[in-house]
């Protein structure tokens, strides 16, 4: 059986609550632990009608935290509210099983109270900012929303990109990420996409293919994804695509990762995906053929 977790405070505080036209309410609340004393001047001004769900409310939460506040007036107890429980004919004069009344003057304090029904001391929901909505409320059209059923992106996005790694990175200095455009190159020649030293004039190309794929594929030089030699490969976020002595990983957004279930990690992980139903990406035929 799980056990309630204890909130344990340390306060020395004192305040004064200013009313139009009375005299302020004084006061003190301290203590250490989960045992608080509140001593009131006017204890009687925050027991009418107009505070009682408020102190009601306030007595939950602090059962809910393990601490008791022990109410007082010239040192005499008037009340406990939090972690205490009351016995049945208390409950039916306080309407809450964690208000106990301390005292018969606790008792002549609320009843007095009630019949004069004093206005409300406590701060209404009326200044109080407005509670967020559960489940949140999303902030777009409903038209906007994206189900969440597949990894294919009909706009053909993702933001697919290389990166290069490197041994060292010193001061300010980056990883260099390269953002792929169909027919990219890879060599050391001045027209490839990206120049690195010690490849061939053209080493690999980069192709988007009509699956809305990105695929690798050697040219003059040797060209490993993970180790083994390829010709032409379909990359996936994480492959690692190793020309002469460079490597560079291969990323592309969860949502547009063909590799990834449905949708990457919002659509979910670890359990059984179903398998992904035939997909016609990219956008309307016309540009398909000019590829």
């Amino acid at each position: 059986m799980a056990r309630a977790t204890t909130t344990t405070v340390d306060a020395d505080l004192s305040f004064s609550l200013v009313r139009d036209g009375l005299d302020p309410i004084t006061g003190s609340l301290v203590g250490s632990g989960n045992r608080l004393t509140l001593d009131v001047s006017d204890p009687g001004a925050f027991a009418g009608a107009g505070d009682a769900a408020g102190i009601k409310a306030l007595a939950e939460s602090l059962a809910e935290r393990g601490i008791r506040v022990r109410v007082e007036h010239d040192t005499v107890h008037l009340v406990t509210l939090g972690a205490v429980r009351a016995p049945w004919w208390q409950r039916r004069a306080t309407g809450s099983r964690r208000i106990r009344l301390g005292s018969l003057r606790g008792a002549w304090t609320s009843a007095r109270s009630r019949v004069r029904d004093p206005e409300p001391v406590l701060p209404s929901s009326a200044i109080m900012p407005p509670a967020t909505l559960w489940p949140l409320a999303p902030t777009f059209a409903p038209r906007a929303r994206r189900l969440v059923t597949t990894t294919h992106d009909p706009g053909r996005g993702g933001s697919p990109r290389l990166v290069l790694e490197k041994a060292s990175v010193w001061g300010d200095e980056k990883q260099p990420v390269y953002w792929l455009e169909d027919g990219l190159t890879i060599g050391s020649g001045p027209s490839a996409g990206i120049v690195l030293p010690g490849l061939e004039e053209v080493h690999a190309r980069l192709l988007h293919d009509e699956h809305d794929e990105w695929v690798v594929e050697g040219v003059d030089g040797t060209t490993r994804v993970h180790g083994a030699v390829v010709d032409r490969q379909i990359l996936r976020t994480g492959a690692r695509v190793e020309v002469g002595g460079h490597v560079l990983a291969f990323r592309r957004d969860e949502h547009a990762d063909h590799g990834r279930p449905y949708y990457g990690r919002v659509g979910g992980e670890l359990g059984r995906q179903l398998p992904q139903p035939p997909r016609r990406s990219g956008p309307p035929e016309n540009h398909l053929e000019d590829q």
